[in-house]
């Protein structure tokens, strides 16, 4: 390995090393930190943020990173590296340490404040927060530069290279093929779901979700599962990654998806490659791809009635009463259950995309200046009774639901259909290459799932752009009918159609 590579890796381990620092305070910021911790977790997030900065945007760096783009003595992927770091550095120059530092700030109030204006259902108290770091991403686009819409700066923070001119091309296949089909579906008579509604105790609800994890070999010994009042994993290496779930002793599926969608973002993450830490290449690809595979384990896998044949018997082993009455079958068809819902989180697999539709559509016009923080209740309440024919009744169940805005993720939520999609792009392809693969989960086996995942996505990490990965592995870019297929056949299955 070339001294001067040697030197760069040891560089961005060291920033690695304080990005992922500051991630251990806002995990704990989340779980565990009491609330008057809140003003000086802010200074501490913000000083962290100025020191990677300043380093990430130092001259020795950027000359080792032009030095290493012209040798062409390096490897493939060790090239790919040095090119990728050298755009996140030329990006990350554009800042000061002062926007870095007041972004940072800015981030942790507004989380805060976000926190206490869910709690009391009153949008009024965030709104302030909210105008200060929309006039930040504002700012922020500027400092990136875009050729066409603004937001496209965003966008390309989470998946690179993807645009506003082909996100809408994306949503109006979203409008044109999923809106007629799941009117088709509200039409028919409705599958029975009481079976999820009964009272679940929540200890028991707990102990099965750590079942779920290591059934889907999440590495306990690298990783924890906490509570969160929103579910999240973050990762400070493939060694240490967490997850969070939320329980609620009236509402068994909540524990569940929460669990089975964290555990696929975490099995990510302990799939790249330890040697790589701090590079792009030991880094996710997209959060495209990074939804795709909790999507691809929370659905293709765990709302399939495959995965239930096995799971269900230890189900009823924590909860016999409850349980004693209902069959695989029918626990499968109450999980599935498509109707109009306020909380996207807790929204089916087909209607979660209107939700995600109604949020694209409000930041890129919010970014874009054609709309005002104070005009966000009316116009989300507005396009729920458009997309979703249900009145938004207070709004800590509508515009106040997501933890996203409180954190700067503007450009964020498209990636979360994206993912689907390219959940069943990949899942189809994973049944076409391992044999038996249905069978396996039947009986409770998803380790050759697994074994695809990693060897086909997770150990090339940033190596690859998104598309160019899902063409490596599938043979094809994002196609959305892999998802309009899939969905059409379990279904119209399910509803009878």
């Amino acid at each position: 390995m070339p001294e001067k590579y040697s030197l760069y890796k040891a560089k961005m381990q060291q920033l690695a090393d304080i990005s992922h620092a500051a991630s251990v305070l806002n995990w704990d910021q989340e779980v565990y930190m009491p609330s008057k911790g809140a003003q000086f977790r802010a200074q501490q997030l913000s000083t962290l943020a100025g020191l990677h900065h300043q380093f990430f945007a130092s001259d020795e760096l950027g000359e080792i990173l032009n030095e290493l783009n012209q040798d062409d003595s390096l490897t493939f992927e060790q090239k790919r590296n040095v090119q990728l770091t050298l755009k996140d550095y030329t990006d990350n120059k554009k800042y000061t340490t002062e926007f870095v530092q007041k972004m940072s700030k800015t981030v942790s109030e507004a989380f805060i404040a976000w926190q206490e204006a869910k709690q009391k259902a009153d949008f009024t108290i965030f709104a302030p927060k909210l105008k200060e770091l929309v006039k930040l991403k504002r700012e922020e686009c500027e400092i990136l530069g875009y050729t066409n819409h603004p937001y496209d700066a965003l966008l390309d923070q989470y998946e690179p290279g993807i645009t506003v001119a082909e996100l809408d091309e994306i949503f109006e296949g979203v409008k044109e093929q999923l809106v007629p089909f799941v009117k088709e579906i509200f039409a028919a008579p409705q599958n029975d779901e009481s079976v999820m509604f009964q009272h679940y105790d929540k200890d028991k609800q707990w102990q099965f979700s750590l079942d779920l994890l290591k059934d889907m070999g999440y590495d306990f010994d690298a990783g924890r599962q906490d509570i969160s009042t929103h579910p999240f994993t973050t990762s400070f290496s493939p060694q240490d990654v967490r997850v969070t779930t939320r329980v609620n002793e009236n509402d068994l599926s909540e524990i569940i998806w929460s669990t089975i969608h964290e555990g696929g973002h975490a099995l990510y993450e302990q799939g790249l490659l330890p040697e790589y830490y701090g590079l792009p290449q030991g880094s996710a690809c997209s959060l495209g791809i990074h939804e795709s595979q909790s999507r691809l384990w929370e659905n293709n896998v765990g709302r399939s009635l495959a995965y239930w044949q096995y799971q269900f018997e230890k189900l009823k082993k924590y909860f016999p009463e409850q349980l004693k009455n209902y069959t695989e079958e029918d626990f499968y068809k109450a999980m599935n259950i498509v109707k109009p819902s306020l909380i996207r989180t807790n929204a089916d697999e087909v209607t979660y995309h209107f939700h995600i539709l109604i949020r694209y559509e409000i930041e890129k016009e919010l970014i874009a200046g054609n709309f005002e923080v104070d005009e966000l209740p009316a116009l989300w309440n507005k396009k729920y009774r458009d997309y979703l024919g249900i009145d938004v009744p207070s709004d800590d169940k509508g515009v106040l639901q997501d933890i996203h805005w409180s954190h700067g993720s503007f450009g964020y939520f498209p990636t979360y259909s994206i993912g689907s999609f390219y959940a069943a792009q990949f899942f189809q392809q994973a049944n076409k290459e391992i044999e038996g693969l249905e069978n396996m989960i039947q009986k409770g086996d998803t380790s050759k799932l697994l074994e695809w995942l990693r060897e086909k996505i997770h150990k090339h990490g940033r190596i690859f752009e998104a598309n160019q990965l899902c063409e490596k592995v599938t043979g094809e870019k994002l196609n959305f009918s892999y998802f309009m297929d899939y969905a059409q056949k379990k279904y119209r299955s399910l509803y009878n159609l």
